[in-house]
């Protein structure tokens, strides 16, 4: 069952922007959460990440473009994406992870099922 929940693709133009969104099944907490994407034909990318003290990183593609925040719950993770690029084009997903329900002090790490996010030119 899926445990990690993107939301927030979509289409836009060169120079615009989108939010994409992940949330934990159950509103758990995710543990420093991160986000990929993957480009057709390409390997997966990692993008940002921010640890559980608030730092974040970010790869050098989307640096000064993409935002990674969190709620203060640490259940949601969001990507905003400004002045977004046709390569920019892949598919988002969503990494972290989260205790294991009826499991205290165990977590394990998951995936979600990605969202499309295509940039035109």
């Amino acid at each position: 069952q899926v445990q990690l929940m993107e939301s927030g693709g979509g289409s836009v133009q060169a120079g615009g922007s989108l939010r994409v969104s992940c949330q934990a099944r159950g509103s758990r907490h995710i543990i420093d959460p991160a986000w990929y994407r993957q480009a057709p034909g390409k390997v997966r990318e990692w993008i940002a990440d921010i640890t559980e003290n608030g730092h974040t990183n970010y790869a050098d593609s989307v640096r000064g473009r993409f935002t990674i925040s969190r709620d203060s719950a640490k259940n949601t993770v969001n990507l905003q994406m400004n002045n977004m690029k046709p390569e920019d084009t892949a598919v988002y997903y969503c990494n972290g992870r989260l205790p294991v329900m009826g499991y205290l002090g165990r977590e394990e790490e998951y995936w979600g099922q990605g969202t499309q996010v295509t940039v035109s030119s």
